[in-house]
């Protein structure tokens, strides 16, 4: 899927099938195990790092899935072809965290990128983001709660999202995975 282009009409790609944008797959290990487990959702990837990009695609073909769609390129590029209030769910797990202080303002949950999700959430529809960086952590919640259509913070880990390598590299660094969702109110 082009990142640029004429905005989308997910009806016509997937049909009535709820549509989720899974932001920054990186090795793409969750796109491909989410779109195994719940063919009941349509997945949209966005990602830069080629070789996952290449994994989710081969395990499209493989599958023979028609519910999944990957873009090769930036997000913020990207939003202005999803459609306000279409999306069931956005989900960024362990995003870069940009760990020093001069490079945070790239970090991907700031508030100009949570608002223009946040338009394309459908009324109900969630943010799920999962880092295991407290720094990162406590400034999704300070950024979700600025915006008043979101609801939510910290929650258990779902039983339902896989584990990635990302995650599998804190958890034997000891660092401990963070999930937080918020619902859009309004």
């Amino acid at each position: 899927m082009a990142v640029e282009g004429a905005p989308l009409n997910w009806t016509e790609l997937f049909g009535t099938l709820p549509v989720v944008l899974e932001i920054g797959f990186g090795g793409g290990e969750a796109v491909v195990a989410l779109a195994a487990a719940r063919p009941d959702e349509a997945i949209v990837g966005v990602d830069v790092h080629t070789p996952g990009v290449a994994h989710v695609l081969d395990a499209v073909e493989a599958n023979g899935w028609r519910h999944v769609r990957v873009v090769d390129g930036d997000v913020l590029e990207f939003l202005p072809r999803v459609p306000a209030g279409s999306l069931e769910s956005v989900r960024m797990y362990f995003p870069d965290p940009w760990p020093k202080n001069k490079q945070r303002h790239r970090r991907l949950f700031r508030p100009d990128v949570v608002s223009a999700l946040v338009d394309r959430l459908r009324v109900g529809g969630s943010l799920h983001v999962a880092t295991d960086v407290e720094d990162y952590a406590r400034q999704v919640v300070e950024v979700a709660e600025a915006d008043g259509r979101l609801r939510g913070g910290v929650v258990a880990r779902p039983e339902w999202r896989p584990l990635t390598r990302f995650e599998q590299r804190g958890l034997d660094a000891g660092r401990t995975p963070h999930d937080l969702i918020y619902e859009r109110l309004h």
